[in-house]
């Protein structure tokens, strides 16, 4: 997902083989991550905007989410990611057992995790649920699209938080119930409500309304894979 992705299957929330990160220079922003929580066996991080989780393939795009935590915690692993221009919280394991332990929660989706999103337009209904499958496509590489022949099964609860009648725009809480690469972006894009400063998605007039995509991962649930202790984080979207 570009990510993440928004997107979460265990690896990522964007699960991607190649990505518009892999073959694009993205640079790096300057803004540090901040740690939400720590103990010995996982940190739960707020990534910034503009930051790639793992390395891209491109030489240019090695300074990225992980590398940077390594510095501190060299035993940092990756086990889902958000996509370089979305913000927001990401577990990262610091032993292989915990790695495992939330690889199979995702697996199990029993990871809860809502997004925060402005889109463009006023968004009808209150709440509801997008179900809609995802394929790559294939005639625009590493880009993805609403397939109902080839996608995949995908799934995302939304709620409309508020609406500014003076810029257009609404404020909504987005939930994925599945993971797949470009879920969150292309499943408010069908619904008519593309994600400002979506440069993958949107019309370039709503591409350009922010200088950033304006998607925040705010809340994140799961167990502690050591005791099972529910833990839930929440950090405010920056806009």
């Amino acid at each position: 997902m570009s990510a993440s992705h928004e997107n979460d299957s265990p690896v990522n929330d964007s699960t991607v083989n190649d990505s518009p990160e892999d073959l694009t220079i993205l640079p790096a922003t300057t803004e540090p991550y901040h740690i939400a929580y720590e103990d010995d066996v996982l940190l739960v991080v707020n990534k910034p905007a503009h930051l790639l989780t793992v390395p891209g393939r491109h030489p240019q795009n090695q300074d990225c989410l992980i590398r940077r935590v390594q510095r501190e915690f060299y035993n940092a692993e990756v086990v889902h990611r958000l996509d370089y221009d979305t913000s927001g919280l990401v577990i990262l394991p610091l032993t292989k057992r915990v790695l495992s332990d939330i690889s199979k929660q995702f697996q199990a989706r029993t990871v809860q995790k809502h997004y925060i999103a402005i889109v463009a337009g006023k968004v009808a209904k209150a709440r509801g649920t997008i179900e809609l499958p995802i394929a790559a496509d294939e005639a625009n590489r590493p880009l993805y699209k609403i397939c109902h022949a080839t996608g995949k099964p995908a799934v995302t609860r939304y709620q409309l938080l508020s609406y500014d009648s003076a810029t257009h725009q609404s404020r909504v809480q987005l939930e994925p119930i599945t993971g797949r690469s470009h879920q969150l972006r292309l499943h408010m894009l069908a619904l008519g409500h593309a994600i400002l400063g979506d440069t993958l998605y949107a019309t370039a007039d709503i591409a350009a309304k922010s200088s950033r995509l304006m998607l925040h991962a705010q809340y994140i649930r799961f167990n502690h894979p050591l005791n099972g202790e529910v833990l839930a984080f929440s950090e405010p979207a920056p806009f």
